[in-house]
C-alpha cells in the first residue's frame, strides 16, 4: 500500500539470524527486548517514509492497537503510518509500548488478533482475513540443545538464546511433553491461548467472507530465515480459496491476470 510491499520481501528473504539479532537491546532495556531506535530505522527505510500519513494513502487503511491501561482497542486511522504499524505490532516484553495521546499502546492482536470489525467499519463489502493463530495451541516447545549445537557464550550469546526462546515460544516448533515449559513458553502461550479464543468468539460474531488460515504454527515469530517458506504457505493457502475470491468479486481468471 505504501509501495514498499517488494522492497520489504525481499530484505526478509535475504535477511540472517544476525540481520535479525541486530535488533535487540544489548542493555536489555525493561521495556522490551528489541531496540527501538533500530526498528524506527527499519519501519522508515522498509515499510513507509518518515512522515507519511495515512489519510494520505491511495486505500483505506487501519491499524489496530491495544491501551495496556484500560484493554481498549484503539483504532489507527489517520496520523503517521509507522507510528500505527510499531503500536500495532508491540508484542509485550518484545518491543517496547508505544506512546500516543496520552495512552500507552501495545499489540491489538491481544483484543483483535483478526480485525474483520475494522475492515466493515471501513466499508468493505467483501473481507478476505488471515488468521496466523491457526494451530499454535497445543504444541511444546524443546528448549533442548540440538546435537552439534555449541553454546553461545556471554551477553551476545544470551541474547541470542532469549531471542530463539521467544521466537520458538510464540510458534512453537516441536513437542516435548515430559519436560517443564520455560518462561518464554509459559507466558507465550498463554498469550496465544487468549489470542486464540478471542478470534474464535469475534470471528463467530463478524465472520469474515474468506478467511485464510496458513498452516504456519512450526515456524517461529523471529525465523525470518525461514521467509520464503512462510510465503510459500501463504501461497498456496491463496490458491485453495482463489475460486470462492473470484466468486465473491466476481472476477473470472482472466480479469484476474489484468493490472
Amino acid at each position: 500500500m505504501s509501495g514498499n510491499l517488494e522492497k520489504l520481501e525481499s530484505w526478509v528473504l535475504d535477511s540472517t539470524r544476525s540481520d535479525v539479532l541486530r535488533f535487540f537491546d544489548i542493555g536489555f532495556s525493561k521495556t522490551g527486548f528489541v531496540d527501538a531506535e533500530r526498528m524506527n530505522w527499519f519501519l522508515h527505510s522498509y515499510v513507509a517514509a518518515q512522515g507519511r500519513l495515512i489519510e494520505d494513502m491511495p486505500k483505506k487503511y487501519a491499524a489496530v492497537a491495544t491501551d495496556l491501561d484500560t484493554g481498549r482497542e484503539v483504532w489507527f486511522t489517520e496520523g503517521e503510518l509507522t507510528d500505527a504499524v510499531r503500536a500495532s505490532m508491540a508484542l509485550p516484553g518484545l518491543f517496547p509500548a508505544v506512546r500516543n495521546n496520552q495512552r500507552w499502546l501495545v499489540d491489538g492482536s491481544l483484543v483483535n488478533p483478526v480485525p474483520v470489525t475494522v475492515c466493515r467499519a471501513l466499508g468493505a463489502d467483501i473481507v478476505i482475513a488471515v488468521n496466523l493463530n491457526s494451530g499454535i495451541i497445543g504444541k511444546r516447545n524443546n528448549d533442548r540443545q540440538k546435537p552439534g549445537q555449541k553454546n553461545d557464550q556471554g551477553v551476545l550469546g544470551s541474547i541470542r538464546q532469549q531471542a530463539r526462546e521467544y521466537s520458538e515460544s510464540i510458534f512453537p516448533a516441536r513437542e516435548e511433553k515430559d519436560e517443564a515449559p520455560g518462561l518464554f513458553y509459559a507466558i507465550a502461550n498463554s498469550i496465544n491461548i487468549v489470542q486464540d479464543r478471542i478470534t474464535r468468539s469475534r470471528l463467530a460474531g463478524d465472520p469474515a467472507d474468506v478467511l485464510l488460515s496458513p498452516p504456519l504454527a512450526d515456524i517461529g515469530m523471529l525465523e525470518f530465515s525461514r521467509a520464503a517458506e512462510a510465503i510459500q504457505q501463504g501461497e498456496e493457502c491463496v490458491q485453495k480459496a482463489i475460486a470462492e475470491i473470484r466468486r465473491l468479486t466476481g472476477r473470472s481468471s482472466d480479469t484476474t491476470r489484468q493490472p
